[in-house]
């Protein structure tokens, strides 16, 4: 089964708090387990000892355990904690899942929470792992109701125990039952998403059970009892072809730049230079890599140029997909990181793009001063107005320096939405995958009339009607 019927299927139900989704963490929302972000960055620094690694590589050998079992585990976790501020922890695990995790969340589980929320279900993680682990994803996702193993504290400290029982097998199955009595939750109208053996218990509570990624028990128990099963596309590992494509890619952008260089050292058009290898480069690395693009309101990147050209931002992919469609005529402002970046970054020079340093408030509104000169002289300008790349596909907060440049030039605001690009390229990786890009064009805006007493209306509605289009993506032939 694909995600995407599995997202049709669910949309195709019932509405309504009363049909709970219950997700499993590890291995479900996320290729693999968080765990190995943690032991990895104890072990980096120094923090691990070669026989505290030992006992953690002989439980992950030995595979499945029981209650018992996992409750040993964790409770020799959560010992080592004993006296610790929990704030401490809580900071450890958002900066492991900046880093390290979410880069490994599954695009088909993004797609899956945000159809039960779209459907008013009442969505809940519910993982074996501690509340510190899941905490940062399920704000990111949006997601409010927690079930977890809980560490005991007093007063704002750890006290190395374990409240209740760990949710591993039948405490996670009694948990979701016990959450389900307490919210008025119908299961057997209900969604569940696990794939571990040990979840069989906990995916027999509910009606709708998928398993994801499943293990070898887990698959013989969907298969006996008709469950779905979903297969994603791992996050951690590229296969050769990706491999080998991402190289063509870069080999390409290195050939066309090479080629720009003699043409602009030959005739002196360095912009025109740069112009032609970004189009051409952007052009046969997404060929290369076998990213289609998919575009709706293309005439809005050209019937209003000069224009502000808002994009949000997911992936370094998102530069390369709009250097092939605006082509020419354009100009932009990025961070001060990506002057820096093989070949690209002399492209961007090139370009005449303004590069920010997000650490200098001052530096960065100097810097804008160039891009509202560009817009006069009839250049458009390209920035994304989250500032950075998002985590995940979750839209970022809109910050205001793209909105007083279009007001400074009294140039309109274009918005491009893009989607899926987090599926093609995560943040901080440089492989391409294969896949379809869609990319909205929508019309102009225009700040003629907008006050500055009023900007932060005009971003908030501007920033609404991007997750809009990302909610309810328009069909071929809509407006």
């Amino acid at each position: 089964m694909l995600a995407t019927d599995a997202v049709a299927a669910i949309e195709a139900g019932p509405k309504g708090p009363d049909i709970g989704a219950f997700f499993d963490f590890d291995g479900t929302l996320i290729d693999g387990y968080s765990a190995v972000a943690f032991f990895t960055d104890r072990l980096r620094r120094g923090e691990m000892g070669l026989g505290e690694a030992a006992d953690i590589v002989r439980v992950a050998w030995r595979g499945d355990m029981d209650e018992s079992e996992f409750a040993d585990v964790i409770g020799k976790a959560v010992a080592e904690w004993a006296g610790h501020p929990e704030q401490e922890l809580a900071e450890l695990w958002s900066r492991l899942f900046k880093e390290k995790i979410a880069s490994r969340l599954f695009p088909e589980a993004w797609s899956l929470v945000k159809a039960h929320q779209k459907m008013g279900h009442t969505v809940v993680i519910a993982s074996s792992a501690t509340r510190y682990q899941v905490a940062p994803i399920a704000e990111e996702l949006g997601i409010e109701h927690l079930l977890c193993t809980c560490a005991t504290v007093r007063d704002g400290r750890l006290t190395g125990g374990v409240e209740g029982a760990p949710l591993w097998g039948a405490g996670k199955a009694d948990a979701v039952c016990d959450f389900a009595k307490a919210h008025e939750i119908v299961l057997s109208g209900s969604y569940g998403y696990a794939n571990g053996n040990e979840d069989i218990a906990f995916l027999k509570t509910v009606g709708h059970a998928t398993a994801v990624n499943p293990k070898p028990a887990l698959i013989e128990a969907a298969q006996r009892a008709g469950w779905k099963v979903l297969r994603f596309p791992r996050r951690r590992n590229a296969s050769a072809a990706t491999l080998a494509r991402s190289l063509g890619a870069y080999c390409a952008l290195a050939a066309t730049s090479l080629c720009g260089l003699a043409y602009a050292l030959t005739t002196g058009k360095k912009r025109r230079a740069a112009e032609w290898v970004s189009a051409t480069s952007s052009d046969a690395m997404l060929a290369i890599t076998g990213i289609d693009v998919e575009v709706r309101g293309e005439h809005h990147l050209w019937a209003h140029r000069p224009s502000v050209f808002l994009f949000n931002h997911q992936s370094m992919v998102d530069g390369y997909v709009l250097l092939t469609l605006l082509r020419r005529g354009f100009t932009g402002v990025a961070k001060k990181d990506a002057a820096n970046m093989p070949l690209l970054g002399q492209i961007l020079r090139a370009l005449d793009f303004a590069f920010i340093d997000r650490s200098n408030a001052r530096n960065a509104i100097e810097a804008m001063e160039p891009a509202v000169e560009r817009l006069r002289l009839g250049m458009s300008v390209v920035i994304a107005p989250e500032g950075t790349r998002s985590l995940t596909p979750r839209l970022g907060r809109f910050k205001k320096g793209a909105f007083h440049i279009a007001m400074q030039a009294s140039a309109p605001v274009v918005p491009v939405v893009i989607r899926n690009t987090y599926e093609i390229m995560t943040r901080g990786s440089l492989l391409f995958r294969p896949g379809t890009v869609q990319v909205c064009a929508l019309p102009p805006i225009d700040v003629t009339k907008w006050k500055v007493e009023d900007l932060d209306r005009h971003v908030a509605d501007v920033r609404a009607l991007f997750q809009r289009t990302l909610d309810d993506w328009p069909a071929a032939g809509r407006g």
